[in-house]
């Protein structure tokens, strides 16, 4: 089945346009979740939303924003009022400049989108706009609404479709001197530094993502499947540590350590079992399921409703 647009409208290039639709380029449903129970019954716990004052629930239909402009008091604002905030990017990204992609800093870069044509009328027009972006070897910049909110969105040429990045507002963006005044500045003795760039050195290597392992993740599905068939679970041995004296020892034994070692990649390894990462559980409800002995298991078994 294919992914659901998050949003569809117009990319528009001074007169020329076509009908565009945005997916996310980056997912994490793949990773592990958990949800909250209760520790007496195993439930799970769910939450309510309640009016502060008088505690009683409020139905959703109910439920608008307000922004606080004082303590306790609010400006309220409709959903359809929100709605009807009448601006151009709520359904067209119209790109207003090129510029090199280098001259972005990565602290302006948020989220990653997949581009394509939304449907067959403008294909053209799309191949059009990717092709001249690509050429000129630029990004461009555009306006889009979405979350809510207004997103700068650099678009670029990404085989043959577009990628666009959201960018953040100058306003989002931390002062580095904030934090970087406070570091002291240290002089770098060239023998030092010479064994710091050899080690640098044989490290080198190509970015090949495929070969990222998350370790924790792993770790966490390994955790799960033991709990599941009650094996016992072991605490991790702490990681020893190096005796190093100073700074300048520190170089020269990871010096020495790398003429003895060549760089390990760790590749990431199928986890048997890691599509359907755990096997159903036929659990059964409160007394009923605890009555069943089984070997002792270290966490319930009893499916959270």
């Amino acid at each position: 089945m294919a992914p659901r647009a998050y949003w569809k409208g117009y990319l528009k290039l001074s007169l020329v346009s076509c009908p565009i639709a945005l997916f996310p380029a980056t997912s994490e449903q793949e990773k592990i979740s958990f949800h909250q129970l209760n520790k007496e019954t195993g439930n799970r716990i769910r939450y309510r939303k309640v009016d502060a004052e008088t505690g009683d629930e409020v139905e959703q239909a109910n439920i608008i924003k307000g922004y606080e402009v004082s303590k306790g008091e609010y400006i309220e604002v409709d959903p359809e009022e929100l709605q009807d905030v009448a601006i151009e990017s709520k359904r067209t990204i119209e790109i207003e400049e090129f510029v090199p992609k280098k001259e972005i800093d990565e602290l302006y870069m948020r989220d990653p989108y997949y581009i394509v044509p939304d449907g067959e009328v403008g294909q053209q027009a799309f191949a059009v706009i990717r092709e001249a972006i690509r050429k000129e070897g630029m990004v461009a910049l555009g306006k889009v609404v979405f979350t809510s909110r207004e997103h700068i969105i650099a678009l670029e040429a990404r085989d043959k479709g577009m990628m666009g990045i959201t960018l953040r507002y100058p306003y989002e963006v931390r002062q580095a001197d904030d934090y970087f005044d406070v570091i002291e500045d240290e002089k770098v003795p060239k023998d030092m530094l010479d064994l710091a760039v050899h080690i640098v050195a044989t490290k080198k290597g190509k970015f090949e993502p495929e070969k990222f392992q998350d370790e924790y993740e792993d770790a966490l599905k390994d955790l799960l499947r033991k709990k599941q068939k009650g094996e016992r679970i072991e605490r991790p041995k702490e990681p020893s540590r190096t005796n190093v004296v100073n700074l300048m020892d520190a170089l020269k034994r990871s010096v020495a350590v790398d003429k003895k070692t060549a760089p390990k990649t760790k590749v990431r390894k199928r986890i048997a079992g890691q599509t359907e990462m755990l096997l159903p559980i036929a659990g059964k409800k409160g007394k009923e399921a605890a009555a069943k002995p089984v070997a002792k298991p270290t966490g319930r078994h009893k499916k959270a409703g």
